[in-house]
């Protein structure tokens, strides 16, 4: 194809010409740049403002005022060095009042009457059982197996008793006749013994005025009862201020006596400690021996027997005391002050049982009458002349004085006067024993202040 001879090379094309003529334009300016606008002047409009009205403090917030104070925040406490701040604070209400209403509003709110104390937990667990709601915060000792578990096959316990267990086996556990009435008497009086106490220790003071009617052995009897029946701890010292056998009845494991417990009394922080001075038995009670040394000259006084007392308040439920044959030493008195229940021993024949209720009688007559009314008689049929006496006319007088006696029975066992085993205790002992501690608890008090 034959090219235009007038047709542009690219690049060889000259722009157009598209300024008008001199003599149509105006003479050119120089070139000025365009001053930046400066917003803050132009917008800046001054209004006049009424002042703002004073913030009204709430008055809730108007009782302190924290003043100012400046924080540095770059400031950090160094954690080898501690410090601390102090804030003032004012009572700025108060010093903005007049001096009258600041008098007025500085006067002592006036008493408001207090709600009256709650009374103390009064239900029972067979109560509990009905589903009923109780109207004070229930103690611990309420969440029992028997109210939390569904009774059913799997749950019930079996039966105890020769015949009930034959049967309950025989038909693969689907006939469950009961315990037999021996096993329901024996866990009735366990519930008995087994009464929940709050508040501390409690004191039974084991006593008579005269010697060898069997203080120790009626001690020994019921420690052993309440300590194989219940779940805390029991404890039997030999408060006798001359020479006691208490540690005799059984295997003695330690040769500390309450001589030592008063020595090392500062030292002694937790049950441990106090647990290597005493001997435990079978049942689990604890024995604190007395004084052995014949040539000790200074005899154990009531001082002595506090610092003891108060020691074994601190990890034991119930403190027995076997008391020597002194009522007027200072040891008695101390005893007493603590008692909140008392065992008087008399013997079967008529002069221990004479001074058994001289006993009593002095009581009364120096302040105690009323664990006097409180107290239980155990009457020991084991000592001499017992089968040429009333026993009834002994119980009948001692009814007329105290809240209950039991008659503890001859056992080859204790008249031998040596270590005591529970378990091969005749069966009629046990019960007796059992018997003697189920009415000694009943008559403590199961809250104390």
């Amino acid at each position: 194809m034959a090219e235009r001879p007038d047709a542009e090379t690219p690049g060889a094309r000259e722009p157009r010409d598209l300024v008008p003529a001199d003599d149509e334009l105006t003479p050119a300016r120089p070139f000025e740049p365009v001053p930046s606008l400066d917003v803050e002047s132009t917008l800046s409009i001054a209004v006049d403002l009424p002042p703002a009205p004073p913030r009204e403090v709430p008055e809730d917030e108007a009782a302190v005022a924290i003043d100012d104070v400046p924080v540095d925040p770059g400031f950090v406490a160094s954690p080898t060095e501690p410090t601390t701040m102090s804030v003032a604070i004012v009572a700025s209400r108060l010093a903005a009042m007049p001096a009258d209403d600041a008098e007025a509003a500085a006067d002592p709110a006036p008493e408001v009457t207090p709600l009256p104390p709650s009374e103390p937990f009064a239900g029972s667990r067979r109560d509990r059982l009905r589903g009923e709601h109780s109207t004070q915060p229930e103690p611990a000792a309420m969440l029992t197996a028997d109210r939390l578990l569904e009774v059913n096959r799997k749950t019930r316990p079996g039966p105890e008793g020769p015949w009930q267990r034959f049967v309950y086996n025989a038909t693969f556990r689907l006939v469950n006749l009961g315990d037999s009435a021996k096993v329901r008497a024996r866990k009735e009086l366990d519930h008995r013994i087994q009464k929940h106490l709050e508040g501390g220790a409690r004191f039974v003071p084991v006593l008579t005025r005269k010697g060898g009617v069997g203080k120790t052995t009626v001690t020994t009897l019921l420690g052993m009862a309440l300590a194989s029946a219940r779940e805390d701890r029991i404890i039997a010292i030999d408060a006798n201020p001359d020479r006691g056998t208490l540690s005799e009845r059984v295997p003695r494991q330690t040769r500390s006596t309450v001589r030592d417990v008063v020595h090392k009394a500062a030292s002694i922080s937790g049950f441990t400690d106090f647990s290597t001075l005493v001997s435990r038995d079978e049942t689990r009670l604890d024995i604190l021996a007395s004084d052995t040394d014949p040539l000790l000259s200074e005899a154990f006084d009531e001082n002595d027997y506090n610092v003891v007392a108060d020691l074994s308040a601190r990890f034991y439920s119930i403190v027995l005391t076997d008391c020597g044959t002194g009522i007027v030493h200072s040891v008695m008195r101390a005893t007493l002050q603590r008692a909140d229940s008392l065992v008087i021993v008399s013997g079967g024949s008529v002069d221990e049982a004479r001074l058994a209720s001289e006993t009593l009688t002095w009581l009364e007559a120096n302040g105690y009458g009323d664990l006097v009314r409180n107290a239980v008689v155990a009457l020991n049929t084991a000592t001499h002349a017992t089968n040429l006496v009333k026993l009834d006319e002994i119980e009948a007088h001692f009814r007329s004085r105290v809240r209950e006696i039991v008659r503890i029975p001859y056992d080859p066992q204790l008249a031998a006067g040596s270590v005591v085993s529970w378990k091969d205790l005749k069966p009629l002992t046990r019960l007796s024993a059992r018997t003697l501690a189920a009415l000694v608890v009943e008559g403590l008090p199961a809250e104390r202040d």
